[in-house]
C-alpha cells in the first residue's frame, strides 16, 4: 500500500496491492493497522454503500456530505473528480484522477465527490464514518461548470445522469460548507473563559445555555460540526459535594458527563480535552518529582471520587487528552485573588503549611492544550501544572502579600487539621491530598515546557 496527498487538504490517494491469477483477484480495500502505520486517518467506517452503473458513461455527483468517506472501484474504471466545497483558501480546487479497482480515495467531510464511469457494469464503493441522515448539511456543485473546468472523457451532456444532479448549482451560487469547530463546554468558568478567548471561533456552551447534566440536552449539541470538544465544565465545591445534593450534583456534573462526552465524541469523531485534577489521588504517593500519570487512582472525597469516575469515562473516547493539574487561577474567584485582597484589607489570615503542590494558571493550561492539539501529540492524560519548586498554600500566600507590599510574616502558618476544625463549624469538610505536586516528565517529553510558577503569579498580580 502507498498513501499519496493531493492538492485539495485531507483528500489522499491509497494505492492498494490487487493479487491477481486464473481465478480473479483479491485485495485489501480497507486495512486498518497498514492505512493508520502510513499515517492514514483512523477511519472508523459504520456503513459500506455499493453503486452499480449498468452503462459507461454513466456520472453521479458532485455531492459533499458531513462525513468522510473511503471511495474505491470494485469492477471496471472511473474518472474521479474532487472538488473543495469546505470553507476556506481551497474553496473550488479540482483534483482529477483515473481510478481502477487498484486506487481508492479518502474523501473528507465537505469535499465533492463524483465520477464517471468508463466501462459498463462498474461498481462503486463507499466506506463511510457517519451514518446517513437527512437533516445533515449536504452541498452539491453543477458538475458541468465551466468555473470548474473538469475535463470529464465522455460530454456532460452525453453522460446518464438523475435530474437532481443535473440540476445542482453552480459554483458562484454554492453556499460552502463550514469548517468543524471546537466546541468550549462551561465557557462561563475560570478555565472556559480562558479557552474561549484562546479559540475565538469555538462554540460557547455555559451551564445558562444548556444543561450539561440533562443528556438529551447534550446530545442536542452540534456534533456533526465539531471537531474538538474542550469539557471545562465541572462541579468544583468540594467541601458542598459531601452533603447529600452536593453528592448528587458532582457525580452528575463530574463523573456522568464525562461518560457522555466520551461516548458522543466516539461516535462523531471528536477529540475530546477533558481537565482533571490532583484530587484523584490521596496525596500520600508520589516520587520524589510527584505524581504520575499512571499512579493508581486513589481519590479521598466525593468531589475526588467523581472526578476520578470522570478520568476513567472519557478514556473511552478514542481521540481524548485528560489534562490533570492542580490549583487553578485564572480570572474570577480563587486563592491567589483571595489573598490579593486579603492583603489590601490589612487581613493577617492563617494558611495551611502541610498542603504542598504547584500552581497552575489557567494561561498555561490553554497553552498546553494548544500544543497538544496542535502537535498531534499521542492521546491519554498528561500532568499540566506550571513549574519550579513546589511549594504550601502558606508559601504563595505569603509570596503574594509580599510582592503586594504587605509583610509576608503578617501570614500566619496553620495545619489542615487546625483549618477544618476552625471552618467546619459543623459542617463536613472534604479531605484534602497533602501532596498534590505533578510529575511533569510525560508533558515536557512531548515537547512542553511549563513555565515557571512564580514568574507567571508575578505576571498574574501585575495585571
Amino acid at each position: 500500500m502507498r498513501v499519496d496527498s493531493t492538492d485539495i487538504p485531507g483528500l489522499l490517494l491509497v494505492h492498494l496491492d490487487v493479487h491477481e491469477d486464473a481465478r480473479g483477484w483479491f485485495k485489501e480495500n480497507w486495512q486498518r493497522r497498514k492505512l493508520t502505520d502510513l499515517g492514514f486517518p483512523d477511519l472508523g467506517p459504520v456503513q459500506h454503500n455499493v453503486a452499480h452503473n449498468h452503462r459507461r458513461g454513466t456520472l453521479r455527483g458532485v455531492h459533499a456530505e458531513p462525513w468522510d468517506k473511503l471511495i474505491s472501484v470494485v469492477t471496471g474504471r472511473v474518472f474521479g473528480a474532487y472538488v473543495d466545497l469546505r470553507a476556506g483558501d481551497s474553496f473550488g480546487r479540482v483534483v482529477t484522477v483515473e481510478a481502477d479497482p487498484s486506487v481508492a480515495v479518502l474523501v473528507p467531510r465537505g469535499v465533492g465527490n463524483a465520477y464517471q464511469t468508463l466501462e459498463d457494469d462498474t461498481s462503486y464503493s463507499y466506506l463511510v464514518n457517519d451514518h446517513w441522515s437527512p437533516d445533515a448539511t449536504y452541498v452539491a456543485v453543477d458538475a458541468a461548470d465551466p468555473a470548474l473546468a473538469i475535463p470529464w472523457p465522455i460530454p456532460v451532456a452525453d453522460s446518464v445522469m438523475s435530474e437532481k444532479d443535473r440540476a445542482n448549482p453552480r459554483m458562484a451560487e454554492v453556499e460552502p460548507m463550514p469548517v468543524r469547530r471546537p466546541m468550549v463546554l462551561g465557557a462561563n468558568g475560570q478555565l472556559g473563559r480562558a479557552l474561549a478567548d484562546a479559540f475565538p471561533d469555538a462554540r460557547q456552551v455555559t451551564r445558562d445555555d444548556v444543561d450539561l447534566t440533562d443528556p438529551a440536552a447534550v446530545a442536542a449539541l452540534p456534533w456533526r460540526d465539531t471537531d474538538v470538544v474542550l469539557n471545562a465544565a465541572a462541579y468544583t465545591a468540594v467541601d458542598a459535594a459531601e452533603t447529600a445534593d452536593g453528592r448528587r450534583a458532582a457525580w452528575a456534573a463530574n463523573a456522568s458527563l464525562s461518560a457522555a462526552l466520551a461516548r458522543l465524541a466516539r461516535e462523531h469523531r471528536c477529540t475530546l480535552v477533558h481537565y482533571s485534577t490532583d484530587y484523584v489521588f490521596d496525596g500520600t504517593t508520589g516520587g520524589p518529582d510527584g505524581h504520575t500519570e499512571d499512579e493508581p487512582l486513589s481519590p479521598l472525597g466525593v468531589y475526588a471520587q467523581s472526578k476520578a469516575a470522570g478520568d476513567l469515562a472519557v478514556g473511552m473516547a478514542r481521540r481524548h487528552y485528560v489534562l490533570r493539574t492542580s490549583w487553578v487561577v485564572g480570572d474570577g474567584h480563587n486563592f491567589v485573588r483571595t489573598m490579593q485582597r486579603l492583603a489590601a484589607d490589612g487581613v493577617s489570615p492563617a494558611v495551611v503549611d502541610d498542603q504542598v503542590g504547584r500552581l497552575t494558571f489557567t494561561d498555561e493550561l490553554v497553552r498546553a492544550t494548544r500544543h497538544l492539539l496542535d502537535t498531534e501529540a499521542p492521546y491519554g492524560t498528561y500532568n499540566v501544572s506550571n513549574s519550579g519548586e513546589p511549594t504550601s498554600w502558606h508559601d504563595v500566600a505569603r509570596e503574594v502579600f509580599r510582592r503586594s507590599g504587605r509583610d509576608e510574616s503578617d501570614v500566619s502558618p496553620t495545619s489542615t487539621a487546625a483549618y477544618g476544625q476552625e471552618m467546619g463549624q459543623g459542617r463536613q469538610l472534604a479531605p484534602r491530598p497533602s501532596n498534590s505536586v505533578l510529575n511533569l516528565s510525560k508533558i515536557r517529553a512531548v515537547g512542553f515546557e511549563p513555565e515557571d510558577a512564580m514568574t507567571a503569579l508575578e505576571r498574574y498580580l501585575r495585571r
